[in-house]
């Protein structure tokens, strides 16, 4: 890994592929024995666009049937946070009565969290649980229960493995921090 540059801007390696490819088993694992021998489907959300990658490979190590539905939240300007959610697609299938489990790319703030779980209740969902690949637990201002972590990081800003900076470096297979 070495460093790429976005725009203006340039980033370092910070997590590796195979370590992100180890903490994606390892939640995996938790969410599968949580999940064991369920008779329900239960909904994989998906947070567009940044958790894309996340949830597809969390995805293929899940054991259990589940049905995989989007919405796209915005909150971030550049490299912050502006502290203002908006649905800027809503979701694409119906959860009245059913368990949704958040995929999430990153809480920082949790702000996008304490949102989107208020959507999913008025939306009718029995129960929603919440996985995220990344937590900066430095920048956590709400008060709310993650219930899958995959990796704790500083509270940096950070791009790849489906995280950008305004819009490019998703795509990176691994995940770089910004080189200040």
């Amino acid at each position: 890994m070495s460093t790429v540059r976005l725009f203006d801007k340039t980033f370092k390696p910070y997590i590796s592929k195979e370590t992100l490819d180890k903490s994606i088993d390892e939640v995996a694992a938790k969410i599968n024995k949580d999940f064991e021998g369920c008779e329900d489907v239960p909904i994989l959300l998906c947070v567009l666009n940044g958790a894309i990658m996340f949830t597809s490979e969390l995805m293929k190590r899940l054991t259990f049937n589940c049905q995989l539905v989007s919405i796209k939240l915005t909150s971030y300007c550049g490299t912050n946070t502006t502290g203002c959610v908006k649905q800027a697609m809503g979701l694409t299938a119906d959860i009245t009565g059913r368990r949704v489990i958040i995929v999430e790319d990153i809480i920082d703030t949790g702000k996008t969290m304490v949102e989107l779980q208020k959507i999913l209740k008025d939306r009718g969902a029995e129960e929603s649980r919440i996985c995220t690949m990344l937590l900066k637990p430095e920048a956590l201002e709400e008060k709310i229960d993650i219930d899958y972590v995959a990796i704790r990081i500083k509270n940096k800003f950070i791009v790849g493995f489906g995280l950008d900076y305004n819009e490019i470096g998703r795509n990176l297979p691994e995940i770089y921090i910004l080189d200040e």
